[in-house]
């Protein structure tokens, strides 16, 4: 049985959304190193949705920017978008795991200003792909 692109893109767009809402909850909790991490995987799983309705198979990995370079195959404009998908990547690893900073911990580290940029550049990579379903 073949699988259903669609069906799965969708899935993953509302996860998307999900995980973009909840980056924005985080924030009202000061929890900006969350906020930061939800936005880059709210970034990354809208692209995949965006792959999946394309109806690729294989779609592989967490940098955006990478992700954004495979969605340029169908889309041109993904190449705009990948600024901020490299710009989101950098918080997939250092606002989680103390090793991926130089010292500290990344609940200490993160900061409002890096919480409102990253649902911002999360919300115009979400709201692009959106316009595409």
């Amino acid at each position: 049985m073949k699988p259903d692109f669609k069906k799965n893109a969708y899935r993953w767009l509302a996860q998307a959304e999900r995980d973009l809402d909840d980056a924005m909850f985080a924030v009202s909790g000061k929890r900006y190193n969350l906020c930061c991490f939800l936005s880059q995987q709210a970034a990354e799983k809208a692209i995949k949705a965006f792959l999946y309705l394309q109806g690729a198979e294989f779609v592989w990995g967490h940098s955006i920017a990478e992700l954004c370079e495979d969605a340029t195959a169908f889309d041109g404009q993904f190449t705009v978008l990948k600024k901020y998908g490299a710009s989101l990547d950098k918080y997939y690893i250092p606002t989680r795991c103390p090793d991926g900073l130089p010292g500290g911990i990344p609940a200490e580290v993160f900061d409002d200003d890096d919480a409102q940029m990253a649902i911002d550049k999360a919300e115009k990579i979400i709201d692009y792909v959106r316009s595409k379903f």
